[in-house]
């Protein structure tokens, strides 16, 4: 077998920033992964003392009202807005510049977090009845309680968001996505305390420690990360606002249509709750914990890549042949390990779930539930994913109200779709109304494709059409396929061993077999992203 990080080098699609983007990736996707893991071990532990409850129920809708001010002023805004701003000056030699900016993004955000902190705590029985007005009585009143505890530990989130951009700028890429650690560990301990500080079985007295839990993970991340930021910026970095700052108006001007964008993407979330919130009891909860899973692989994947290419596409957007190989080196990258992630969701999810939450309050027939949630997430997936690499793509050419274009339209199918195959749908067919939470996470994947072939369409108008190569996917598919049967074969056997029945151990198992089936068979079709894989696993045990 050729060597493949050699045959990869040597190939037009790969020049050597691509190669750096790729080392940059595996940094931000194993930063990733370690806070997903963590939030994995979170959501096992809300759902050992929760289960799909009614206070899990209002806990899961009150962190997703400030968790909209964090995904709307967060990470990826400040990645598209102020990363091609602040390293530009960087690589001009502008280091005062640079910093001054730094300081006025910073004082930016901490003045506009503050307010939108106040407003959302004084205006939150409004915001809950938007949101979850299926909610009443007891749950109501405990929703909004969470919220108001909730809103300032989010404001830290989004400062910390601040310290991704520097630390990104500066190519420090691990520290600021495995940040997220400690703020799963703050809840989890606040968790374990909180179900021990009182009476057994009050589940809304637990809820509340959780809450207050996020608060101080909050300010634990955001501490975690502000010592290296404020040596990588040197001495003279403060806080300001960059009033009459040509550089901080850029940064203002390109951040507003990237917030715009990003709250309209974030309102289809919403209206799933908004409609889970009529379907019966449970469904809000049961759409958080398919919602950690489901979004593994975006974040893993899709987040990671587009993360690491944006400084370096960025730095190509004036050649528009280099970019369009980032693109599609990327492209590839992303839908090697998102195909068997699609394919193990839709046939082994029940493994997944079993493996991730079954404890305690949550048993089996929770684990079926949240199962068809996510075979019904599996229908977008790989379009919602490669669709952060050809946003990104956009914002390396400054260009940030296209994407914003696309995302209205996508919400507004995401709206639509999800009234009917959530609530109407059901009825027709004469099932069970619980059926119609698969309906909205299947039909926001609908909507996903939409807004994946307007971009793709819209930058392929701009830098020539960018595409995973001919017959690819025909191969992955085939491999997954394969690896598919292989599991679904050793899942039945094993379920028949006393040991392996366990969830955990048959995850392990399943999913292991699983894993290195699809590796070996994408090895045999010469798939380079397998061989590239192998080589580096082949000199990772040599070491």
């Amino acid at each position: 077998m050729p060597n493949p990080e050699q045959s990869v080098a040597a190939t037009p699609a790969a020049p050597a920033k691509a190669s750096r983007a790729a080392g940059a990736a595996l940094l931000v996707g194993a930063g990733i992964l370690l806070s997903r893991l963590a939030g994995l071990v979170r959501q096992r532990v809300l759902g050992h003392y929760l289960g799909t409850s009614t206070a899990a129920d209002a806990y899961t809708a009150a962190l997703r009202i400030p968790n909209f001010l964090q995904n709307l002023l967060g990470e990826g805004v400040l990645s598209a807005s102020f990363i091609p701003v602040y390293a530009a000056l960087r690589s001009k030699g502008e280091e005062e510049q640079a910093r001054k900016v730094a300081g006025a993004v910073a004082g930016l955000l901490t003045l506009v977090t503050g307010v939108f902190a106040l407003l959302g705590v004084l205006a939150t029985p409004w915001l809950l009845d938007a949101i979850a007005p299926g909610f009443s009585g007891e749950t109501r009143a405990l929703a909004i309680h969470l919220v108001r505890i909730f809103f300032p530990g989010i404001s830290l989130l989004v400062l910390s968001a601040f310290c991704i951009g520097v630390l990104n700028s500066h190519h420090k890429f691990f520290l600021s996505y495995a940040a997220p650690v400690v703020w799963s560990a703050a809840i989890i301990a606040a968790l374990i305390l909180g179900a021990h500080a009182g009476p057994a079985g009050d589940q809304g007295r637990i809820a509340v420690w959780a809450a207050w839990g996020a608060v101080v993970g909050g300010g634990l991340q955001l501490g975690v990360q502000l010592p290296l930021v404020l040596k990588l910026l040197g001495k003279g970095a403060r806080l300001g606002l960059g009033r009459g700052d040509v550089q901080v108006a850029e940064v203002v001007r390109n951040f507003l249509p990237v917030v715009a964008g990003r709250g309209v993407v974030q309102l289809s979330a919403y209206v799933d709750t908004l409609i889970a919130s009529w379907l019966p009891s449970g469904t809000v909860a049961a759409f958080g914990y398919a919602q950690t899973i489901y979004t593994l692989p975006v974040s893993l994947f899709g987040m990671a890549i587009s993360a690491a290419a944006l400084p370096s596409m960025s730095a190509d957007a004036g050649a528009h042949d280099k970019l369009h190989a980032q693109l599609e080196s990327g492209l590839r990258s992303i839908a090697f390990p998102v195909v068997p992630s699609v394919a193990a969701f839709l046939a082994l999810g029940d493994v997944i779930c079993a493996a991730l939450f079954q404890t305690g309050r949550f048993g089996p027939r929770d684990v079926r539930y949240v199962w068809l949630i996510l075979i019904g997430s599996t229908v977008g997936l790989l379009a919602s994913t490669m669709a952060r690499l050809y946003s990104s793509t956009f914002y390396a050419l400054r260009d940030t109200r296209t994407p914003l274009r696309y995302a209205v339209l996508r919400v507004a199918l995401t709206a639509g779709l999800g009234v009917f195959c959530g609530l109407y749908l059901p009825k027709l067919l004469e099932v069970d109304l619980r059926f119609g939470a698969a309906g909205l996470t299947a039909s926001a994947g609908v909507a996903s494709w939409i807004e994946f072939l307007l971009l793709r369409r819209g930058l392929g108008a701009r830098i020539g059409p960018a595409r995973l190569p001919k017959g690819l996917l025909f191969k992955l598919w085939s491999a997954a396929a394969l690896a598919t049967a292989v599991a679904l074969a050793t899942k039945t056997a094993a379920q028949q061993s006393a040991l392996l029945s366990h969830p955990i151990p048959l995850a392990a198992l399943v999913l292991g077999i699983f894993g290195l089936t699809y590796l070996a068979a994408t090895v045999v079709m010469r798939i380079p992203e397998a061989e590239r894989l192998v080589f580096r696993l082949r000199r990772a045990a040599r070491r």
